[in-house]
């Protein structure tokens, strides 16, 4: 081997190792890049039960359209929760939510003022008494998102626990 050959060898043998890696981490961040960020998440929680949802629809800062809005209200893919109507319902949101203001939905119509508060409670009666536009032992339930603009919808049903 001429002089300095093997300085050589290691050389090549370096840069090829800096491009894979290189490589390897430019994949990496154009598969990330693929991926949603995930939408802030509401919560409702009745005693020791609870459940948890991302966005029904919207929930990623633009502002929903009517038509989109009524559609996303009568999505029956949804998660549920059994009430007890003598427990209380706690409404908890991401900070993201809390910032833009937000509003309980009951079937459609405002329930409470809007807050940017992370969590409130409502007296689970609220959900199954007629006088409040309930009807039958489900009741839809909202947090919408936003004082002026509808930004995102989270929905959950509300099964009566007799």
């Amino acid at each position: 081997m001429p002089r300095g050959g093997a300085a050589n060898v290691r050389a090549v043998v370096r840069r090829r190792r800096a491009l894979a890696a290189a490589g390897a981490v430019s994949a990496g961040l154009l598969v990330l890049s693929a991926c949603d960020k995930p939408t802030p998440m509401a919560t409702i929680t009745v005693g020791t039960s609870s459940v948890n949802a991302e966005a029904t629809c919207g929930g990623e800062g633009d502002a929903l359209k009517t038509a989109d809005l009524a559609k996303c209200l009568k999505d029956k893919d949804i998660k549920s929760i059994t009430v007890d109507p003598d427990e209380t319902v706690r409404f908890g949101v991401d900070p993201e939510i809390a910032d833009e203001g937000w509003t309980v939905l009951m079937n459609g119509q405002p329930l409470t003022d809007s807050s940017k508060k992370t969590y409130r409670t409502i007296p689970g009666s609220v959900f199954f008494n007629a006088q409040y536009g309930a009807s039958g032992d489900s009741t839809l339930v909202s947090i919408k998102e936003g004082e002026q603009d509808v930004k995102g919808l989270w929905s959950f049903k509300l099964k009566k626990d007799s």
